[in-house]
């Protein structure tokens, strides 16, 4: 099993451009299965979880091909299973975005209940509640959902919190349905309001799109687009930022859209980071010293993204006094906590808040990756630290971070994989 090796203390310098957004490519991937014919998408980053999606759909019937490195070819033309297996589904949470296309494409669907990060229960009753308002029978049996419909009729639905992944399943429904769909309380992030473009490139109806409510016409039938190019992804563009502020240097962000990164850029100004913001570019400078205690809430986009909680602590660690963190969409992602404390951090959580003591005297120790965003935030508490860092269990981060490692070499890092 492979780890890294991290010495750490030294300052990054220079520039990295930004992936194809992870959070956006596995929904346009589902999505591909209402295109009936063969769709490219560039910007692909290329990360385990894109290749678990391929191979899902793959054992669908559909024809996928990695055309290099950042472009997928996904031929539905041939899809005719809608059978997503636990094999498959229980390694990735995304891949439950196939269930509402499923039901759409062939009014039957059987889907594994889903896996993926091994931190608390995210159920996945909003999307079957809004399925169900859309006139899908569902059954679960053995850890499948199976969902029949012989007619979907439009619905008005509220979700009672904020969820992007049912979101993106009922739209993907909804458009198909009979009638007019509102999905109030619905997702606004930037994943979402991609995969609604291209679902209106393709003869959707959907308005309201950036906004939490959606208002979706259902069509006959879509028709097919040959090419669509994933945003940058701005966890992975946040993630480089804050690991910039952490370490310290001068480092150049691009290929990134500065205002998905809104709430991040004010959170660092709030500690004092020094920004230049561009049209498609951030540069960030910092002496990894003079860090000011900012207490941060995580929210739903716009608001500071719970996917960067974990990195926006380890940053707080070397701030220059006392800070909390407020997890406000999943209560129990903290794993890192005790992770962080291993080399040197001072963070107490008391009432699922998070309060960090900071200081500059962070030691390298053996740690273990938790989750995606739990070993972004190991990796930059490495780069900080005295001496050697050893990260253990990081095929996590190969789910959701392309070349994590070659672009922080790059960068003056020295971060070395090994098995």
């Amino acid at each position: 099993m492979d780890y890294f090796e991290i010495n750490g203390r030294k300052q990054l310098q220079g520039e990295v451009e930004i992936s194809g957004a992870k959070n956006a490519v596995l929904p346009l991937m589902a999505a591909a299965m209402l295109n009936n014919k063969k769709l490219q998408i560039v910007n692909v980053p290329y990360l385990s979880d894109s290749t678990t999606m391929a191979k899902l759909l793959e054992s669908m019937g559909a024809k996928v091909a990695f055309d290099s490195h950042n472009s997928i070819t996904v031929d539905s033309s041939s899809l005719d299973s809608p059978f997503a297996s636990y094999d498959l589904v229980k390694t990735m949470r995304a891949s439950f975005y196939v269930l509402g296309p499923l039901i759409a494409k062939f009014g039957y669907a059987k889907v594994s209940l889903p896996g993926g990060c091994a931190w608390g229960p995210r159920p996945v009753d909003f999307h079957l509640e809004g399925l169900k308002a859309l006139g899908v029978d569902i059954k679960i049996e053995n850890g499948y959902v199976i969902a029949s419909t012989k007619e979907m009729l439009g619905s008005k639905i509220h979700f009672p919190k904020i969820s992007v992944g049912a979101t993106g399943n009922v739209v993907m429904a909804a458009v198909l349905a009979n009638g007019v769909t509102t999905l109030s309380n619905a997702a606004a992030e930037p994943e979402i309001q991609q995969l609604c473009n291209m679902l209106n490139s393709m003869g959707a109806k959907i308005e309201g799109i950036g906004s939490n409510t959606l208002i979706i016409e259902g069509v006959e039938s879509l028709d097919s687009i040959n090419k669509i190019s994933v945003i940058p992804d701005r966890i992975e563009a946040g993630t480089f930022m804050i690991a910039a502020a952490a370490v310290g240097g001068k480092v150049k962000i691009k290929k990134i859209i500065p205002e998905h990164l809104d709430s991040v850029i004010n959170y660092l100004k709030k500690a004092k980071i020094q920004l230049d913001i561009g049209s498609d570019y951030i540069y960030i400078e910092s002496d990894g010293l003079s860090i000011a205690s900012t207490d941060m809430e995580t929210n739903e986009y716009p608001g500071f993204p719970t996917d960067l909680q974990a990195q926006w602590m380890m940053l707080m660690c070397l701030a220059d006094g006392v800070s909390t963190i407020k997890e406000n969409i999943y209560y129990d992602r903290f794993t890192h906590i005790m992770e962080l404390n291993r080399l040197n951090c001072d963070i107490k959580l008391e009432n699922l808040i998070a309060k960090i003591q900071g200081n500059q005297n962070l030691v390298g120790a053996d740690v273990m990756s938790t989750d995606i965003r739990a070993s972004a935030a190991l990796i930059i508490a490495a780069l900080c630290a005295k001496g050697k860092t050893k990260i253990s269990r990081i095929y996590h981060i190969d789910r959701g971070y392309d070349k994590i490692e070659e672009k922080l070499s790059n960068l003056g890092a020295e971060i070395i994989r090994k098995k």
